[in-house]
């Protein structure tokens, strides 16, 4: 490929390959069960249109990724200092990007592209609905060279880019990497959440599908449901609970490894170089003055190991749902100790933000919360229960609710605070795990105030809007609120410094 990027090119004509498999999995996926119920309604005579449907959407796969691959070029525009990408079969499109406003390039290498030797190369902007431009196929030194113009923001000549190509692995060491038993542990000890929602959708999916596929074999569903209800005894329970729970588990270990797999961070100029993946390789550079909100967290567990979970947000998307706001593109580090902690931060923050002066919220806090979440739920559990013989039995589940809620709520009260000092703002929030929000009053693009209903005792809350989310400190003294307010704003005017 031409390393000149002044002038128009093309991807790798491997491409089509890639764009070709790529259409035919995003048509598959879309009509797997299509294609089953199909296979099993049809007779035997209608194989052959099967075989044949199957083979028109693979010629057109391709025919479609040959003409993307001709229409599809880019180039730098030195002068404007903006990348171009021309693309569209039928609706031409014209994407053009100011480099300084480029956040991340994302150098990746799944299977199919590590089979015939290309990278995809990916760019996140400020400001984008998602990824702005994607390269499907581009071999490594091009890679590596367009990455080095796009995020340095100036011209560097063939010869320097190809040099530093060749030396990139030895110049740039790697100050932190995690190790595999360290992502095991990651594993254990946090993600629930989004393993959970994984499983969820998973089983969500195939009770939706096995539906259709009884359909299709006309089984009836009261006998198959009368078969599991007769299985069902409280040692199965038992032991089904137990399985989801280590299901749950292996889902998220499985998570871990495959998208965090050799991570590895290092040091490239002015840019962070985050390295990892098991089977499709991830290399992301970003500019550490562009993160807007760093943050970590840590719960007990992980405490007891001494590790912790970073992640870093930028600014990424246009406005959010209810158009407020930008919303932010999270790089996570999980599995780091403390002084990879503090390396980090003084890298992305020029110094290890302190906890100085704190602010607490007032014991309001806890009213709406124990009044919305607990009271008024079990008080019309009581009322079922007491009215209905069958749910009565289980009023102790509600009154260990009641206890169990009201612990958790306090611990949030007594986590909730906001620590200022010169040149960093720390919210400390958190229940199970406890989470440190970093921002810098330069990065703050609009701060909100506001009386709940206790004007009268001086109570209110402060949002802090960045470009990557929102920072919330409720039920805060409102006279201290305003000061701080006042001192952010003064911050922001006497430095006068940019938010990107």
């Amino acid at each position: 490929m031409n390393n000149d990027f002044s002038k128009p090119q093309r991807e790798s004509a491997f491409g089509i390959i890639v764009m070709g498999a790529h259409t035919m999995l995003k048509i598959g996926k879309a009509s797997f069960f299509l294609f089953i119920i199909a296979f099993v309604k049809m007779s035997s005579t209608s194989f052959t249109y099967l075989i044949l449907g199957i083979s028109a959407i693979i010629v057109f796969s391709f025919i479609f990724a040959y003409l993307w691959y001709l229409k599809f070029t880019f180039f730098l525009d030195k002068e404007k200092q903006e990348f171009v990408v021309n693309k569209g079969i039928f609706n031409r499109d014209q994407v053009i990007i100011q480099l300084d406003k480029i956040q991340q390039v994302n150098i990746n290498q799944n299977i199919l592209q590590k089979i015939i030797g290309v990278y995809g190369l990916k760019i996140d902007t400020a400001g984008a609905h998602g990824e702005e431009v994607s390269i499907k196929a581009i071999d490594e030194t091009s890679a590596y060279n367009l990455k080095e113009h796009l995020l340095n923001s100036r011209t560097v000549t063939e010869a320097q880019s190809e040099i530093e190509h060749e030396n990139h692995k030895t110049a740039e060491t790697p100050f932190l990497r995690i190790s595999a038993w360290t992502l095991f542990k990651v594993g254990l000890t946090s993600n629930y959440g989004q393993s959970l929602a994984l499983l969820a959708a998973f089983f969500y999916t195939v009770i939706y599908e096995g539906r259709q596929l009884l359909d299709a074999f006309k089984i009836n569903k009261d006998e198959i449901q009368s078969t599991v209800t007769g299985m069902l005894t409280i040692v199965t329970v038992f032991i089904l609970i137990a399985s989801l729970l280590v299901l749950l588990l292996i889902i998220n270990l499985v998570r871990t490894f495959y998208k965090y797999f050799e991570l590895e961070i290092s040091e490239h100029k002015n840019t962070l170089l985050l390295s990892s993946g098991l089977i499709a390789k991830k290399n992301t550079l970003i500019s550490p003055s562009k993160v807007q909100i760093t943050k970590y967290s840590q719960n007990y567990f992980q405490k007891k190991m001494t590790m912790l979970n970073m992640s870093l947000k930028q600014a990424h998307f246009g406005q959010s749902k209810k158009g407020h706001e930008m919303q932010g593109n999270t790089l996570e580090i999980p599995g780091c100790n403390p002084g990879e902690r503090d390396e980090l931060l003084k890298m992305i923050l020029g110094q290890i933000p302190l906890k100085t002066k704190a602010f607490i919220p007032d014991w309001r806090f806890l009213n709406l919360p124990i009044f919305f979440k607990l009271i008024l739920p079990v008080v019309a559990f009581l009322i079922i229960a007491f009215n209905v013989p069958e749910v009565k039995p289980y009023i102790g589940v509600s009154i260990a609710y009641l206890i169990i809620g009201i612990l958790m709520i306090y611990i949030s009260y007594r986590r909730h605070q906001i620590s200022v000092s010169q040149d960093f703002i720390i919210k400390t929030s958190g229940i199970w795990d406890i989470s440190n929000e970093i921002v810098v009053p330069n990065k703050i693009q609009a701060i909100t105030t506001q009386y709940p209903w206790h004007k009268g005792v001086d109570v209110g809350h402060l949002t802090l809007h960045t470009a990557a989310g929102q920072i919330h400190f409720k039920y805060g003294n409102y006279t201290e609120i305003k000061q701080l307010v006042n001192y952010w704003l003064y911050q922001v005017e006497v430095k006068n410094e940019n938010w990107m």
